[in-house]
């Protein structure tokens, strides 16, 4: 559906996506390269958040390896299922039971938005008059929209782990290991580190993948703002169940690099180039890792 919508939008609006596939041909490849550096560090900071989220220590090799492969395979399931389920098994072949390896897929997944938040808070506090953040506000009817989303989806689960007793006798053992472990690694500082350090790193160096794209083809926006504009357009519609954020969280952005005084050609070139660095050009090699893998017995 996220494709769909967006192959939709580029018909509509052709004249803009061609505009902006023509600039990004011509974009500074020394800033282009800087990005790419950048996106493959992701996978590093992935790493580092799944290394904390577990007391044993794991081979660091595979360990990115197999997280630079679940970046291929979060592409293609929605709400980041292909990478958790390849870092699951990644997690089994390392001798981790299963409820333990779920737990810690629930921990990093619980992980990155306090973490994400956090990094928002300082950018808030840091640059408070440069931020503009009234023109990114939401009028009140979509706030009630968004409220009443939340709220029938706390309902929802509620009554659904009421009503199934086997539903809820899962959860309550998986919160429990969940609690075990989280007291196991922050009683190390190392692994305490790594979860939380990694957590904040990674949208850190994926915001700056966008700003090194921005950058490359004189996007008259800072780098500051640029990464809060990654930060916030994120956070927001992260909730949004598309693969890899496909979809939404462009949209997002090029509404927000727009607001902080972006033209709309370079902030729709500016993602394209983001999504080409991140999602597109890492596909096959990412997919080629996870083939190896598989024929490793790693997975």
């Amino acid at each position: 559906m996220p494709l769909l919508l967006i192959a939709v939008w580029a018909v509509i609006d052709w004249e803009v996506v061609y505009g902006s596939a023509v600039r990004l041909a011509s974009a500074e490849l020394s800033w282009l390269l800087a990005g790419a550096v950048l996106a493959v560090l992701c996978s590093a900071a992935t790493a580092c958040i799944r290394q904390g989220t577990v007391p044993e220590r794991l081979p660091p090799g595979l360990l990115f390896a197999s997280q630079f492969a679940a970046g291929a395979a979060g592409h293609v399931l929605p709400a980041n299922l292909g990478a958790h389920a390849v870092t699951l098994r990644f997690l089994q072949r390392q001798g981790i039971p299963l409820p333990r390896a779920t737990a810690s897929i629930a921990l990093y997944s619980l992980v990155k938005p306090v973490a994400r938040t956090a990094v928002i808070a300082v950018f808030v506090l840091a640059l408070p008059g440069t931020l503009h953040l009234g023109d990114l506000l939401p009028d009140t009817r979509t706030l009630a929209v968004v409220a009443a989303a939340v709220a029938l989806a706390l309902v929802a689960v509620v009554v659904t782990l009421t009503a199934v007793r086997v539903l809820r006798r899962h959860c309550i053992r998986l919160a429990q290991t969940a609690l075990t472990d989280l007291r196991l690694v922050h009683r190390r500082p190392s692994r305490a580190l790594a979860l939380w350090g990694g957590a904040a790193a990674l949208p850190v160096l994926q915001a700056c993948v966008l700003a090194a794209v921005g950058a490359s083809v004189d996007l008259p926006v800072s780098w500051p703002l640029m990464v809060f504009a990654y930060l916030a357009a994120s956070t927001v519609v992260g909730a949004v169940p598309a693969p890899g954020g496909i979809g939404p969280v462009d949209a997002a952005v090029v509404f927000t690099l727009v607001a902080f005084g972006a033209p709309a050609t370079l902030a729709t070139t500016t993602v394209i180039g983001y999504r080409l660095l991140t999602v597109w050009l890492p596909l096959l090699p990412g997919t080629l890792v996870l083939s190896a893998l598989v024929r490793a017995k790693a997975l």
